[in-house]
């Protein structure tokens, strides 16, 4: 099986296609899309991507993304339970923005994750784009954390990792990869609109200086 997923599917212009990656591609696409319209459906979708995605970053050489995927597992499994449960008296979850306690919370994981990754893959691995892997790296796993609680700002969050995913992917070669993360930009300027529109609708109070968010309705129920 895996012979098959890293064999070339297609060739473009001159540089082969895996399976992993076309397929990659395609659950990506559908993955995203999934979590913009809060479906929970995104979860299973979602793990079946990173796990085509690990198999592809893993023979690229992009050993930190490589490795985040095993972390998105664990997190789509957390994520799934909690879209599903999260809510008060364990209803399903609703939008809610990220107080500002939180934000320091985020500001100082995201930088020492950055740093301790930046070391170990510069000293410990042969891999030629430390410093960008380790930050797209720690960018995403702070997103989807946003996303897993339903953070409205976790899509900026993913929006600054595209940018530079984009750039990183072709530089090795990935193109199809690349030109997924132009769709998954787009779409996640779609799914910021869309989670903002269910801001719109607030009720409650606004944040208080403890970070407590503030939580709305989704603009309908979630389906899987």
């Amino acid at each position: 099986m895996i012979d098959w997923l890293t064999g070339t599917a297609v060739t473009v212009a001159g540089t082969g296609t895996t399976w992993a990656e076309l397929l990659g591609f395609a659950t990506g696409v559908v993955n995203v899309w999934l979590v913009a319209r809060q479906r929970i459906a995104n979860w299973p979708v979602g793990i079946a991507n990173v796990l085509l995605l690990m198999l592809l970053f893993w023979t690229s050489g992009l050993y930190a993304d490589a490795g985040l995927q095993i972390v998105y597992v664990g997190l789509g499994l957390y994520g799934w339970w909690h879209w599903l449960f999260g809510g008060e008296r364990r209803t399903r979850l609703t939008v809610a923005r990220t107080g500002r306690r939180e934000w320091l919370g985020l500001a100082v994981a995201g930088a020492a994750l950055t740093g301790g990754l930046w070391v170990l893959l510069d000293r410990a691995t042969d891999s030629t784009v430390p410093l960008p892997d380790a930050l797209t790296t720690a960018l995403s796993l702070l997103a989807t954390y946003g996303q897993t609680r339903k953070r409205v700002e976790s899509w900026w969050l993913w929006i600054t990792a595209d940018l530079i995913y984009i750039p990183l992917y072709a530089y090795k070669g990935l193109y199809l990869t690349a030109a997924l993360y132009v769709v998954f930009l787009v779409l996640c300027v779609v799914g910021l609109r869309a989670w903002r529109a269910d801001l719109r609708g607030e009720i409650g109070r606004p944040p208080t200086a403890g970070g407590d968010p503030v939580t709305v309705p989704a603009t309908g129920p979630a389906r899987g």
